[in-house]
């Protein structure tokens, strides 16, 4: 293309290139490219001309050539695809037409901030430094297998679906630093599967809206830093499937809405922490199955009425609640009754020293356990509990022991029974009498020397009943206790 061939404002742009100046079009330092002012001939750029500058454009000895303009509109597709760039591009705060094309490109740097733009195809590429798309307002931003040498940057961007393709997609995306993007607004759904972040995501305060569908597909993602979604709010499907976070997956002050559906799926996961904290019951299902962590961090107010929490491990949990706070969650598992649920947190109340606590999540454990058994299961379990608590409550024995050692020995005290053999038996003790009824192996001579009659020969047999009952539910819960230690 030669240089007569240009309006004015693009030959303002091409002498500018050989020398990586800024052209500056706005008409103020603070417009907006979505609502800047007059779009005339003025600030207009054809597509072609900076695909030409870029591709085929000389440079001047000793000056460092760049694209860089701010504030321009540019007309028609911008269609890089397959081109090996040199030079940084940078189009901040510029109205594009129609969509950017970068296909298998390959160049230093991207820098479109607080442009507005269709969508950007940048799959396959290689980029050597950093993405700068803060503030950016666009219809779809496709990274799908490209390598991002530095941070790409999404801060307070804003994404439309124009259709049903997601608004950002990520798909096997290796991004070299972090993925900044706190305050980032979409409408429609993004995916990230199989992406690898080798910093931190940052997430913050963003709304990601895709009622009932999903908002966000992040399943195998890799991130060596943190995932961080606080003070966000997010109406949609949440996806972590498998992901790999070595530090905290925090969603602090969150709203995770998918009433109906999984509102988080983070399944078969290995996470450092994982952050439920501060914000409002989750509306949805919490799916953490099968996920390993060191650190739970989760209020009893966040958790929401259906979970899925078989196979999950976690080292410690905190904040450090009573037993009493954390045992409805157990009761909300939609698989019903899952026993590894109950062993974890009981194993986590033991590491802080908390056996009190461990003691009552063992009790609920077999509670909920004879509810899943037949009738007369249930019904021996009812006097396990009844008696000894399942062996946890141990010192309800000796409160039974004495009643019943009370209520025998005053009525056998007000009613002696008959001796079998006259001369032969000896002195008749009330106390003994019925504590040799009432103890099935210790015997003290006075059960096998008296016979009571009537109403007391019953008497003699329902302690003797109970006290084979009582020694029975203590011995299997004494070793059920012993077992768990």
């Amino acid at each position: 293309m030669e240089i007569t061939d240009l309006t004015p404002a693009e030959e303002r742009v091409w002498r500018a290139f050989p020398r990586g100046e800024n052209v500056d079009f706005r008409t103020a330092p603070d417009e907006d490219a979505a609502t800047g002012g007059d779009w005339g001939p003025q600030r207009t750029l054809r597509a072609s001309v900076l695909r030409a500058l870029l591709v085929s454009a000389p440079a001047e000895d000793g000056e460092i050539s760049a694209l860089r303009v701010t504030g321009a509109r540019i007309t028609g597709a911008l269609d890089m695809t397959y081109a090996v760039l040199d030079r940084p591009f940078r189009m901040s705060h510029c109205h594009f037409d129609e969509h950017l094309e970068f296909y298998g490109t390959r160049l230093p740097r991207l820098n479109l901030r607080g442009s507005v733009l269709p969508g950007l195809r940048l799959a396959s590429a290689h980029v050597d430094g950093t993405v700068q798309m803060s503030g950016c307002r666009a219809g779809r931003l496709m990274f799908a297998g490209t390598e991002i040498g530095g941070a790409l940057f999404l801060e307070g961007a804003e994404l439309t679906a124009v259709d049903d393709s997601p608004v950002l997609q990520l798909n096997q995306t290796a991004i070299g630093d972090d993925l900044w993007a706190p305050g980032l607004r979409t409408r429609g759904r993004i995916r990230a599967t199989g992406a690898s972040v080798a910093g931190t995501v940052n997430l913050n305060e963003a709304r990601l809206d895709h009622p009932g569908q999903t908002a966000l597909d992040a399943e195998t993602l890799v991130v060596e830093g943190d995932f961080q979604l606080r003070h966000a709010e997010v109406r949609g499907w949440v996806g972590l499937r498998g992901a790999r976070i070595a530090g905290r997956l925090d969603l602090s002050y969150s709203l995770l809405s998918h009433p109906g559906g999984t509102a988080l799926q983070a399944s078969s996961c290995s996470l450092g922490e994982l952050w439920l904290r501060r914000g409002p019951a989750m509306e949805g299902t919490l799916n953490l199955r099968r996920s390993q962590m060191e650190a739970l961090f989760l209020d009893p107010e966040v958790v929401p009425d259906s979970v899925l929490l078989s196979d999950l491990t976690y080292t410690a949990l905190t904040p450090h609640v009573s037993a009493e706070l954390r045992l409805p969650m157990l009761e909300r598992d939609r698989n019903g009754y899952v026993p590894h649920a109950y062993e974890q947190l009981t194993a986590a109340y033991r590491r802080t020293g908390d056996d009190h606590a461990a003691r009552l999540v063992q009790l609920a454990k077999q509670r909920r356990h004879r509810r899943t058994l037949p009738w007369y299961g249930r019904l021996w379990g009812l006097v396990q509990d009844v008696t000894v608590g399942y062996g946890f409550r141990p010192l309800r024995a000796a409160g039974w022991l004495l009643s019943l050692l009370a209520i025998g020995s005053v009525a056998f005290a007000l009613h002696h029974p008959q001796p079998l053999k006259a001369g032969e038996a000896p002195q008749f003790n009330p106390v003994f009498y019925t504590l040799d009824l009432l103890l099935p192996v210790l015997s003290f001579g006075q059960e096998s020397a008296f016979a009571p009659r009537g109403g007391y020969q019953a008497l003699a047999y329902a302690l003797v009943l109970t006290g084979w009952i009582l020694a029975s539910t203590v011995i299997a819960g004494v070793t059920r206790a012993v077992s768990r230690q």
